[in-house]
């Protein structure tokens, strides 16, 4: 065994936390997903407002919000009659920030 295989073996992080990144990624893969990701880092939106944003149906819109609150990308908060979204943390922000700057350049 290689040398840089030997120090490199012990720190491969754990098989199911890299397909748990992978999958992180297929959801973040889709255009749809990601023009949400960028409103709702703009605003806490409900359907409503996001399916006029982006002009779409409301079906279509709640269907990718479930896929994305399933992945704990956003979180949902009940106001009223509402149920109003938003990202779920900072780091979901940061990753999208980073990744847009990235493409940028």
């Amino acid at each position: 065994m290689s040398e840089i295989v030997s120090k490199l073996k012990p720190l491969l992080p754990d098989t199911t936390l890299l397909y748990d990144l992978s999958d992180f990624f297929k959801i973040m893969g889709d255009g749809t997903r990601i023009q949400l990701l960028w409103a709702l880092e703009e605003s806490e939106m409900c359907v409503n407002d996001l399916a006029s944003l982006l002009n779409m149906t409301k079906s279509a819109v709640s269907h990718q919000l479930k896929v994305l609150r399933v992945a704990k990308l956003i979180k949902a908060q009940k106001k009223g009659k509402n149920v109003y979204y938003s990202l779920s943390d900072d780091h979901i922000k940061t990753i999208f920030q980073m990744a847009l700057e990235h493409i940028c350049e």
